[in-house]
């Protein structure tokens, strides 16, 4: 976050930023991951740039004792941020440090659009000594809106992704699709990809892909294989965005990395992509906002690397870096 902000006033020095303890930090200090006062706070702002919040620390399978990720949950909700965007590009200088083969690689620049606040995550959930359960629900409506999104996302096709061979949930999903696509957005191609198949094609041809639209928890977990495209978790932003009535969240994709923390050798790019998605979704700067990516394809076409992306460079170095490209 320090790296971050140190971008953001270089890119727009006339943004006022309010720091706030958020998920770890918040649960040692007021015993809960968001206070009501934070979530004011955040409800008063024009955009929300979140840090990880999360670490061993608080790690704990007790559902009576908070944990970090409640924070993150609370915020979407609390926000009405329903609509999470994972842009991934293969960045041309960083096609070696990707586990996958330039030539399968090549070319790829997809959006993930996942869905934020229903399904199994917001669910009722009941855990007793001999089992567990947790609810996956969704609702025409919640379904529509999304869609939506990811429809003026896309330049060319949506792929929708759901288990609709065994879930009601997912035939819900997909027959909403179908109907908003037929109705509203029939210029744009759709297709319908089972998520089981759409993770191996994520690596097979991910270059064929341009919208994946999909549920909350069939996001999460595919727009995180879609990250060893890019060469690292460390280079995957995201925003979370609602109906526009109210600020945006961004945030990078990946949690804290407590193994390396205080060293300074964290990768700040993701962090960085993170505030370029704040500039443009956030507030309306589409320069400052392509300034800061211009920045980071520059500096990894220099050379930068840091130790995730198989180089040494440090945070700091890194941060340099992009600043001297601005």
């Amino acid at each position: 976050m320090a790296a971050g902000l140190a971008l953001l006033h270089a890119v727009a020095d006339d943004i006022e930023v309010e720091e706030h303890v958020f998920g770890g930090a918040s649960i040692d200090a007021h015993g809960t991951a968001l206070t009501d006062e934070v979530l004011d706070a955040c409800r008063r702002a024009d955009a929300v740039l979140l840090a990880a919040v999360g670490g061993p620390k608080w790690d704990t399978t007790d559902p009576a004792r908070p944990r970090p990720e409640q924070g993150l949950l609370g915020v979407r909700k609390g926000l009405g941020l329903f609509a999470n965007l994972r842009p991934v590009r293969a960045i041309t200088a960083l096609h070696d440090a990707s586990p996958l083969r330039e030539e399968r690689i090549a070319g790829t620049d997809l959006l993930v659009v996942r869905e934020l606040t229903g399904g199994i995550y917001f669910g009722a959930k009941t855990r007793t000594a001999g089992d567990a359960s947790d609810l996956c629900v969704y609702t025409v409506e919640e379904i529509e809106r999304i869609a939506r999104v990811a429809f003026r996302a896309a330049r060319r096709r949506v792929t929708s992704v759901d288990k609709a061979n065994i879930l009601e949930t997912s035939r819900l999903w997909r027959e909403t699709v179908v109907r908003i696509h037929g109705s509203e957005f029939p210029q744009v191609e759709l297709d319908h990809v089972l998520v089981d198949n759409a993770a191996m094609q994520l690596i097979s041809a991910p270059a064929s892909f341009d919208v994946i639209l999909t549920e909350n928890m069939f996001g999460d977990i595919l727009s995180d294989e879609a990250a060893m495209i890019t060469g690292s978790i460390g280079m995957l932003p995201s925003a979370s965005l609602g109906d526009g009535e109210g600020p945006g969240l961004f945030e990078p994709v990946h949690g804290s990395a407590p193994d390396i923390a205080g060293r300074g050798i964290a990768n700040p790019l993701a962090m960085f992509l993170s505030i370029a998605l704040l500039l443009r979704h956030g507030l309306g700067l589409e320069a400052q906002a392509r300034a800061v990516e211009s920045a980071v394809d520059r500096a990894l076409a220099g050379g930068l690397r840091t130790r995730d992306l198989g180089g040494e460079a440090s945070t700091a170095q890194a941060t340099e870096a992009v600043l001297s490209h601005l």
